[in-house]
């Protein structure tokens, strides 16, 4: 049938509007799939963990936060490598960065007899997830890693196999403090063999070195844009020759190394939009903090540090905030022998949700249980509470609370949290 010149003037008008319709639905729809993209990609950058391997959470995902020598070492599975470019102003849209730390770990003794039996990656059975779950994942490595030196004469010395370091790489773990008092059970060639292996496994390592700027030198790594520094230090060793000076040695924080820590991490604070200090202190099985350990932290504090933790006692103790800064003060044991003093038997996973804008971090703490040698097992339900409500009693009297999601937020001093 002909149409008029009218009717088809007409029909092309609405055939022109349905085309703009249509270009304008689909514009619009194209526009909403690229915008939940953007939105789901920032949101794994902040919280990496929600989709890292088999994580398995036992506490709800973190809150956002409140308030010389460069090793060659690669991280092929994370975005971060070893930096070493000059620090800029961060972005205030840079995202946050989620660190977990984890406390003391050996690969010696009933440890290893247990490594032989079930394998090296028998440790990580319970927890790889969650030391998976971040850009970052740092540990207090408390033994050399050898086969060579001689033993020194003391209580307690220990030896790990090389064998056990490509394990801990693989569960998760990126870098270790070395600033302790059993880096150095097997003397200089002990701690040389431990560097070496840790370069060969791809973890970075603070605390130690070949020579006293070694020693101090803070390891920066680049995540996704934002540096982060990391410092090592010790207030515990054995013989005044462990300090690193012309020798090898660890990076010392007593009084008369106190000087050179301080400048380590101003350096740190120079090069880096994050700054960590993990340091080794306290009494054993002690789980409030000596006077030392709050003086020297807020030494810390002053000199730049955005977050200090802590590591020694082999117990739990509690948090503390300084100048908008958190402290840790001890993380207990994570991968170690095991005794009969049960406070020995608690331990955690602190996550540190970290903004470069301004250097303040969240706090998260996921209770773990280390009452099995070498077998570290998130806590769930009433055991969990129980470790959550310890810890917000130990820092009570420091001026912080942790809640029972995990969460840790200052209060006045003295103040139980109910």
């Amino acid at each position: 049938m002909m149409l008029s010149r009218t009717e088809r003037r007409r029909r092309e008008r609405r055939e022109r509007r349905r085309r703009r319709l249509l270009v304008f639905y689909y514009s619009f729809s194209f526009s909403i799939i690229i915008g939940c993209i953007f939105y789901f990609v920032n949101l794994i950058y902040d919280f990496p963990g929600w989709f890292g391997k088999n994580a398995v959470l036992p506490v709800v995902p973190s809150d956002p936060p409140s308030s010389a020598p460069v090793s060659t070492s690669t991280f092929a599975d994370k975005e971060i490598s070893v930096s070493t470019t000059p620090s800029t102003t961060p972005s205030p849209f840079a995202p946050s960065v989620v660190f977990h730390f984890v406390g003391d770990v050996m690969f010696a003794g009933n440890v290893a007899d247990l490594l032989a039996r079930h394998g090296y990656d028998y440790p990580y059975r319970h927890v790889r997830g969650l030391l998976d779950a971040a850009d970052v994942t740092v540990a207090n490595l408390e033994t050399p890693v050898t086969e060579a030196g001689e033993p020194q004469t003391k209580e307690y010395v220990y030896r790990s196999s090389p064998a056990a370091l490509p394990a801990l790489r693989e569960a998760g773990v990126d870098l270790v403090t070395l600033a302790n008092n059993h880096s150095m059970d097997y003397g200089i060639p002990g701690l040389l063999d431990t560097m070496a292996y840790l370069d060969r496994a791809g973890i970075a390592y603070v605390g130690a070195g070949r020579n006293i700027d070694e020693a101090y030198t803070p390891k920066t790594l680049d995540i996704r844009g934002v540096r982060a520094a990391f410092v090592g230090l010790t207030r515990v060793y054995s013989e005044p020759w462990w300090q690193a000076g012309r020798d090898p040695g660890v990076a010392g924080t007593y009084d008369y190394r106190l000087p050179q820590a301080l400048d380590a991490i101003r350096r740190a604070k120079s090069e880096a939009d994050l700054v960590v200090v993990y340091v080794h202190w306290g009494v054993e099985r002690r789980e409030t903090p000596a006077d030392y350990q709050r003086e020297l932290a807020r030494r810390y504090v002053d000199a730049g540090a955005d977050l200090v933790v802590g590591s020694h006692p082999h117990v739990l103790q509690g948090f503390e905030r300084y100048k908008g800064k958190w402290i840790a003060y001890s993380l207990g044991n994570f991968i170690f022998t095991v005794n009969r003093y049960e406070p020995t038997w608690d331990s955690m996973v602190l996550r540190a949700t970290c903004r470069p804008a301004d250097g303040s971090c969240a706090l998260r703490v996921f209770p773990v249980s280390v009452a099995k040698a070498a077998s570290p097992v998130p806590m769930e339900g009433e055991e969990a509470l129980r470790v959550l409500r310890k810890l917000s009693a130990l820092s009570s009297e420091l001026g912080a609370a942790v809640r029972d999601d995990g969460g840790v937020e200052p209060v006045a001093a003295g103040v139980a949290r109910d």
